[in-house]
């Protein structure tokens, strides 16, 4: 049975870090907090991550980032494309008992588009899903869609029964000040269960005997600990108090590749980090412009964009681990953003806009920033703040833990932001994602378009393309489509993309790790000696 997390006694939670450990304990430490166990509150890679431990979907990721199958065994497209059916595996039971079935499918493809949620984007608001028998659901499209099940690895399927007995029918959004049923407690079909959750505290999670399929790890139980304090972080994991920690500072790597007993694993990142403006609204709500909005202007948004020197943020922030972004993908992922080349940083030019945009002297505008999400996050937005200060924008920065960041500034929180710090891996791995969840329209009432687009940015001509995007099955065809969608968007400035991170774990030399591209950490693959 899953405990209730506020059961637990204040004594074994103050003492989180330094319980002994089993023989196989990986204790694990992040910048930032697993808030809520509900799999649809929070649409984020760590958040993904933790909860994919202990959920699945009908696909999964493999250590190659290719698309398995998973709760769905095979599935099959029509000759046009219109009806994808899934073959669900049988004999998989959640972990209290009872049987993984269609009937769970169905009803968390109506949960995950239900209002709360932040992974409405996963299935189409137009999909129709039909039980073609308890192991068999047909996916009815309107119009064809050869990315569909590409990010269905984080759509976790929840237990119908499980749901509706403990009223967690309804998604729990981010923004929720009172946690739900769901919150505090997970009922997957995953390798692991959650054995307690405190949130800001500890979550220790046991393998799944009953689990499906063959585990590749060795532990005996994951300790999750969240830590915000860098050097704390980074002492715990020298002092074998702890055996993986995320992120390591940028300027703490050498150190713990020297110490004897711990090492950083480092590699390239998909993960996009950039920069949101309200161009939405008729008037911002945190700046002393009153009656208009500047940003609704495109030379106020090149203006911010050029007035911004990338390379001094990859120098002198990232200490080198970050490449300078043109567009809003990685480059890794779209086979023409070579043709792409980011505009030059050019503060006379900006503040030469701003003028002509008629704010000769700037004006005042507030900023949100996560602080324990990205790698140097809040210094990332202070170096942001300076260098807009440098053309006459006065910047007030609000720096705040995840939790509170996207419960405001996303959709949960009704995009209560004027300019925000956002990073973005796309689920699919392919342009579509961004096009449509981060830069695409969100002015359609009954849309996923536009999910995480926290800036509101309108492009309807982006969107035609977008579309066109979704439905075109010949590569190069495609790949000529994305292309003009970013030259769109690239004239425009409808957002201000920064750059790609790099991974930084740090991991005890007694543990193995599988890293991959989309920093998800992933114990059910870990070994500890």
């Amino acid at each position: 049975m899953i405990r209730n997390s506020v059961l637990i006694p204040a004594s074994i939670i103050l003492a989180a870090l330094s319980t002994p450990a089993f023989a196989a304990s990986l204790r694990y430490a992040n910048q930032g907090d697993l808030k809520s166990l509900d799999p649809y509150t929070l649409n984020e890679t760590t958040t993904n991550a933790h909860l994919g431990h202990v959920y699945e979907g009908l696909t999964r990721r493999g250590k190659d980032l290719a698309v398995q199958p998973s709760l769905a065994e095979r599935w099959e497209i029509s000759d046009d494309g219109l009806t994808w059916r899934f073959f669900l595996r049988k004999g998989v039971k959640f972990h209290n008992g009872n049987d993984f079935n269609a009937d769970d499918v169905i009803f968390s493809a109506t949960r995950v588009r239900a209002q709360g949620s932040n992974f409405t984007t996963r299935v189409p608001t137009n999909a129709e899903l039909v039980k073609v028998d308890n192991h068999t659901v047909d996916v009815k499209l309107k119009s064809p869609n050869p990315i569909l099940n590409s990010q269905w690895d984080t759509w976790y399927i929840m237990d119908k029964e499980w749901a509706e007995t403990n009223n967690a029918t309804a998604p729990t959004p981010a923004a929720a000040t009172t946690p739900s049923f769901a919150a505090l407690n997970a009922n997957g079909t995953g390798p692991f269960r959650i054995e307690s959750h405190q949130a800001g505290v500890k979550t220790v999670f046991k393998p799944n005997p009953a689990w499906w399929d063959k585990p590749e790890h060795n532990l005996d139980e994951i300790v999750f600990t969240p830590i915000a304090s860098d050097a704390t972080r980074v002492a715990a994991l020298l002092s074998g108090e702890v055996d993986v920690i995320e992120p390591v500072p940028v300027q703490d790597i050498a150190r713990v590749n020297s110490s004897p007993n711990a090492q950083v694993l480092t590699g390239p990142e998909l993960r996009t980090i950039f920069l949101n403006m309200d161009s939405s609204r008729d008037e911002l709500l945190f700046s002393n412009v009153k009656g208009k909005n500047p940003f609704k202007d495109v030379r106020v948004r090149e203006a911010f964009f050029k007035a911004i020197d990338i390379n001094l943020i990859r120098d002198r922030v990232m200490r080198g681990l970050s490449t300078p972004s043109a567009l809003m993908i990685a480059p890794e992922l779209f086979v023409h953003a070579k043709d792409f080349e980011r505009p030059k940083y050019d503060l006379e030019g900006a503040k030469q806009l701003l003028a002509d945009a008629g704010y000769p002297n700037g004006f005042e505008v507030g900023m949100d920033c996560p602080n324990d999400r990205y790698v140097n996050d809040e210094a990332i937005c202070q170096a942001v703040v300076g260098m807009l200060a440098r053309a006459g924008v006065k910047v007030n920065l609000t720096a705040q833990p995840k939790a509170l960041y996207f419960g405001k500034a996303g959709k949960s929180g009704g995009y209560t932001t004027s300019l925000s710090l956002l990073g973005w891996t796309p689920g699919t791995f392919d342009s579509h994602n961004v096009l449509y969840d981060v830069m695409g329209c969100r002015d359609v009432p009954g849309s996923s378009r536009g999910e995480t687009n926290y800036g509101g940015y309108c492009n309807k001509d982006l969107d035609a393309v977008t579309d066109q995007i979704l439905v075109e099955t010949d590569p190069e065809k495609r790949n000529q489509l994305i292309k003009k969608a970013f030259e769109i968007a690239t004239k425009d400035y409808g957002h201000i993309p920064l750059h790609q991170q790099a991974l930084a774990w740090g991991v005890s030399k007694k543990v193995k790790l599988v890293q991959r591209a989309d920093n998800q950490l992933l114990f059910y693959w870990a070994k500890k000696e």
